[in-house]
């Protein structure tokens, strides 16, 4: 229930602010740091909440994360300014992972080996419907006045609520997400280009195609739609996808997976459609691709990586992506700024194209692992809500890869 109203008020959250700044006239440069705001509070949260957590415990933590992020969004409403945006969204991006974590840790704690893939499966199919009811909250409500914002920050304080009252002991420490970028790339250089190529992509993408939508003149509820249907379609892609690559190479899969986004974005450029059928159907095929990928890259660095390591690798990639995300929406809003909205998915042709090179090449100088002794497949939420504790509760984790150090000391 904490997840799901965390989910639904980041949903909001994720959208009001590209699209109302939009329509306040601010700059594509602005509107970018936005968005790169958001992925560096969240990387901060990753790396920095564990600690509060230590300090003061998960129900108090998780009650100051979720306050400060309501806090955030009605700041948000009182200061329209780009200046003041782009510094509460590094506020609001802290908070959303710290919340985040504290939800997952508690799954964490309730999971055993029987029951942890269920838990998982449950946990990233309410993480998509929420994130989705957000969006299509402001479809319904819009952006203007006081209204979309004040629902989100209503959802942002309902999901202390849960964890206020819950009698579930308090679970074991948080993980904090680590970086050996010496052991991913040794385990696997694709992995590492495909973890910065999706934060690049879906970086510029999540942030900046809403204010593609706007600049285009498309209505609000119009956004929230194409937005809400990449998503969904890249969520429900994962799972074919990935069994896919349970039978055949991995880096083909993602290799055929980058082509179809980068020609999805391509189609977007040359065509540039108007509010039609031709639109939707290039922004779900762009949604399949685009938020498919990561999945697999995780699932094909699981395959080499040695006893006890999938955690560390996970974790690292996450901080890969995470850089990927903070440059993605100030390449992408320098490129609009020149070349127009449809420019953004330049960006996204350059990353996907270059990861499907990459995958090419690398089939070229190592075997594939054989299918029998791959790791099963298994979905991730967007990237966007991808954290340390996240990777936990993923089956295919080994808990000792993310001991904290015993210093209470930030």
């Amino acid at each position: 229930m904490s997840s799901a109203l965390l989910m639904v008020a980041g949903g909001m959250h994720g959208l009001i602010l590209p699209v109302r700044g939009s329509e306040e006239g601010f700059s594509l440069l602005a509107l970018g740091l936005i968005g790169t705001g958001w992925s560096v509070g969240f990387i901060s949260g990753s790396i920095a909440v564990p600690f509060l957590v230590r300090r003061v415990g998960h129900i108090r933590s998780y009650a100051v994360m979720a306050s400060i992020a309501c806090m955030t969004i009605l700041f948000n409403l009182i200061f329209i300014n780009d200046l003041a945006w782009i510094g509460l969204r590094i506020f609001s991006g802290f908070c959303f992972a710290g919340a985040a974590m504290v939800v997952e840790s508690w799954l964490n704690e309730v999971s055993d080996n029987e029951n942890r893939g269920t838990t998982f499966s449950i946990y990233v199919s309410v993480t998509l419907f929420a994130s989705t009811a957000g969006q299509m909250t402001i479809a319904a409500t819009g952006v203007a006045g006081f209204l979309p914002f004040v629902l989100a920050a209503i959802a942002y304080i309902g999901a202390v609520l849960p964890t206020a009252v819950t009698r579930t002991p308090q679970p074991a420490p948080l993980k904090s997400a680590s970086f050996d970028i010496g052991l991913i790339y040794r385990t696997s250089p694709i992995a590492v280009i495909a973890a910065f190529s999706v934060g690049m992509a879906n970086g510029a993408f999540g942030t900046l195609a809403p204010v593609y939508g706007i600049e285009r003149g498309f209505s609000t509820a119009t956004v929230a739609y194409l937005m809400s249907l990449a998503i969904v379609a890249g969520a429900i892609a994962q799972v074919p996808l990935g069994r896919l690559s349970d039978r055949i190479d991995r880096r083909k899969v993602m290799m055929g997976v980058a082509m179809i986004g980068a020609l999805a974005g391509l189609l977007l450029i040359v065509f540039n459609p108007d509010e039609n059928a031709v639109l939707y159907i290039l922004f779900a095929l762009y949604g399949l691709a685009a938020y498919s990928l990561y999945a697999i890259a995780v699932a094909h660095a699981n395959d080499f990586a040695e006893q006890g390591n999938f955690g560390k690798i996970a974790s690292g990639m996450l901080l890969v992506l995470g850089s990927g995300m903070v440059l993605g929406p100030i390449a992408a809003s320098l490129t609009m700024q020149f070349f127009g909205p449809v420019a953004l998915f330049l960006v996204t042709v350059v990353f996907h194209t270059a990861l499907a090179a990459t995958a090419w090449l690398r089939m070229q100088v190592r075997s594939a692992t054989p299918a029998e002794d791959r790791a099963p497949f298994r979905p991730l939420p967007t990237e966007r809500t991808v954290t340390s504790e996240t990777i936990g509760l993923d089956p295919r984790s080994d808990d000792e890869s993310f001991e904290l150090p015993e210093s209470n000391e930030p």
